[in-house]
């Protein structure tokens, strides 16, 4: 089949993708227009019992504009009712509490550098005032583009310490991606890791009417132009400027004002600028921090590593916030650490807490389980031995625990640099119950979050305590959790309640009003249950549910999930149904992935190598599989979609075709969005396809709904 590349106009077009990863992914496919009109007609998601508009006096519950204030919704007793800080004042707080302990630390070649709370703070004024001078304004943005390091670290609350709002931006974003952003927050500087992004700003410069000024951080620059500063040149620039403007502008600060904005991925339209106040960041940072029962630095310091995208809220809540708060060490990672790096700086820094996506935690499974496939038949069954022990230690209690500990489990801790981690956290996606149980068998239990950046980050968390495989755990003290119209099975729609409620999103009242009920409460659009202790399970998304041609409405992840659990050899499922008169599959089988490039290659992982073999196949690659080339697999992936087809609660959720894709969805750099902290399973969600895959994934679709 020919497949020719289509004209950069072409439009985009919304599907639902079930990854492991739950990530979303963007499709041209300006020859299948009508496809977007048929299967995805316009909604008014405008909710009738939204606030009413906030009035001139008293704050409201919410705001659209940059330089308002709310309500706060305070409690009457506990955590809810502590008493609202301002960024500035949580950070002299703990420059008071922890000044001489490392703060950051990070590789400059072979050696070790780093920052104590008191030098932090200082260099955080210092640079407050070199943006004052570079001319920021009361609630313009501070653009951050680049990975994470001190400087992103200082820039951000230097930015909200000079009265501006802290803005981060995606690494992968595209110039008219980054132009949108900086004209949206009114961005009067913007600072950049290298030469690659300062070309994304210039390229756009004289469509940014705000911009004063644009920082480079790393590297020496490439060209002179005028108000392009190095970061020695920017610093220099507000080293002996008076503190009283600064001080002026910090005193002025109240809790219930905006200080940072964080950008949803775009996946229902141009990206929301999510407003978050100060108490936003220093309550749930307080709330996160007693939660998992972080330690002070004056008791033990918490340790944690700094490589997810800061542009996240998750990221910023875990590296920035929640350690500050306790006086704990962030260490930089390399640039390069999902490609590979990240277990050497793990290693090295041996972390106390440690936060990972689900791809993070399914890297390292596959990489395990291939070096175990290449051991001794004693090792394999000595490891099987462990890991049986482990999972069922984990979930009930039995002996030969502390035996498997000393043979195995510190072995593996020690060999991924977690020896001194009891923290183990994943979020930002769901995470499949195959990766969950694989941890617990080697006694590293992962604890679940759930929230969203309209939640600044976290909303129930797993703990140690209170741990429930696949639950995302409870609240966070001081938060409430409602299920919205739940159906017979207790499945409804997840509602927060709490001070990590945003502000709004910033210029769109639409948008906001969508997003709260009247009463103040922040509707997540994903479908949830309780079990009856209280322990919260992610069942779907309301957008995603397929509705059948007979009326019946089937939400797509369990059975996807299922599916998966029953063939191993299975990477990621997604079910079709919507308006037909059955559910069809389309599946991807595991396969390696460039380490370079991020792209899913022919050959097959060395776990699911070893599927074939058991299952009679000899096949290496993917290639030897597709078409009904491998009877023997196919047989086998048949044999699983029965298994899971007699557990279906109705005829309508059988599946009755599917087939197999020729690759696996991607997560190549800049092919994919954002991963949020706000789990995606939309079957509406704007995805981001590699461009000319559309062609072949409309012919496959075809192909299954004509048979």
């Amino acid at each position: 089949m020919e497949i020719k590349e289509e004209s950069r106009q072409a439009e985009s077009l919304a599907l639902h993708v079930s990854c492991n990863n739950r990530s979303v992914i963007e499709i041209s496919r300006q020859p299948f227009a009508y496809f977007s009109e048929c299967l995805f007609p316009p909604v008014n998601a405008k909710r009738p019992n939204s606030l009413p508009v906030p009035t001139a006096g008293e704050p409201g519950l919410w705001t659209s504009q940059s330089d308002g204030e709310v309500k706060l919704r305070m409690g009457d007793s506990g955590l809810a009712a502590e008493t609202p800080l301002t960024v500035y004042q949580m950070f002299t707080s703990a420059v008071e509490r922890f000044g001489d302990y490392t703060a950051l630390s990070w590789k400059e070649g072979e050696q070790q550098k780093s920052l104590n709370y008191r030098e932090y703070y200082q260099t955080c004024r210092t640079a407050a005032k070199s943006f004052l001078k570079l001319g920021l304004q009361r609630y313009h943005g501070v653009g951050i583009l680049g990975f994470n390091s001190a400087e992103w670290f200082i820039s951000d609350i230097a930015a909200i310490l000079a009265g501006g709002l802290a803005v981060g931006i995606y690494t992968t974003n595209s110039p008219d991606a980054c132009q949108y952003v900086a004209e949206n927050c009114k961005a009067n500087i913007i600072v950049v890791e290298n030469h690659k992004q300062l070309q994304k700003i210039l390229q756009v410069e004289d469509k940014l009417p705000h911009l004063k000024a644009i920082i480079q951080y790393k590297d020496a620059l490439k060209e002179k132009r005028p108000n392009l500063y190095t970061w020695a040149e920017f610093m220099e620039l507000g080293r002996d400027e008076p503190d009283a403007p600064l001080d002026a502008i910090i005193s002025s600060q109240k809790p219930t004002q905006c200080c940072t904005l964080i950008y949803t991925s775009g996946t229902t339209g141009q990206p929301k600028g999510v407003m978050l106040s100060h108490d936003n960041i220093t309550w749930t940072a307080l709330s996160t921090s007693r939660h998992v029962r972080l330690t002070d630095a004056t008791r033990a310091q918490e340790v944690v590593v700094s490589y997810l995208p800061l542009s996240h809220i998750a990221a910023q809540m875990v590296d920035i916030w929640v350690t500050m708060k306790v006086g704990g060490a962030t260490y930089f990672a390399q640039p390069d650490a999902l490609k590979g790096s990240l277990v050497n700086t793990l290693k090295e820094v041996r972390p106390t807490a440690f936060m990972g996506v689900p791809r993070v935690w399914e890297k390292m499974q596959e990489k395990m389980k291939s070096v175990g496939a290449k051991s001794s038949t004693v090792r394999r069954k000595l490891a099987a031995w462990a890991k049986d022990v482990g999972l069922q230690t984990n979930l009930t209690k039995m002996n030969h625990y502390q035996l498997a500990k000393k043979i195995v489990f510190k072995k593996v801790r020690k060999a991924l640099g977690l020896d001194r981690c009891n923290k183990c956290y994943t979020g930002a996606a769901p995470i499949t119950k195959d990766t969950l149980e694989f941890f617990l068998s080697l006694d590293i239990p992962l604890y679940e979050l759930y929230g969203m950046s309209e939640s600044t980050g976290p909303h129930t968390i797993s703990a140690s305590d209170a741990f429930r495989l696949t639950s995302c755990g409870k609240e966070i003290p001081g938060c409430k959790t409602k299920l919205h119209n739940p159906d017979e099975e207790g499945n409804g729609e997840i509602c927060f309640w709490g001070r990590h409620v945003f502000m709004g999103y910033l210029n769109m009242v639409d948008k906001t009003e969508e997003a709260l009920d009247a009463e103040g409460w922040l509707h997540s659009g994903d479908l949830g249950k309780h079990d009856q202790n209280g322990f919260l399970f992610i069942t779907g998304r309301i957008k995603e549910l397929i509705i059948t041609a007979g009326g019946e409405n089937i939400p797509p992840v369990p059975i996807e999930d299922a599916v998966k659990e029953a063939v191993p050899l299975i990477s990621n499922a997604m079910l079709i149904g919507d308006k037909r008169k059955f559910l069809s599959m389309l599946l991807t089988i595991k396969c390696q992935v460039n380490a370079e490039s991020g792209d899913p290659e022919d050959e097959l992982t060395p776990e699911a190598v070893e599927l074939c073999r058991k299952l009679g196949s000899n096949a290496t690659r993917v290639s030897e599989i597709t078409g009904s080339r491998d009877r023997a697999i196919h047989a086998a992936i048949q044999e699983g979609i029965n298994r899971v087809n007699e557990k279906a609660v109705s005829n309508a959720q059988r599946i009755q075709k599917w087939i197999i894709l020729d690759r696996d969805f991607s997560l190549t750099g800049g092919e994919l969005g954002e991963i949020n902290w706000h789990i995606k399973l939309g079957l509406q969600q704007l995805v981001e396809w590699p461009k000319t895959f559309i062609h072949t994934f409309f012919f496959l679709v075809h192909r299954i709904l004509s048979q």
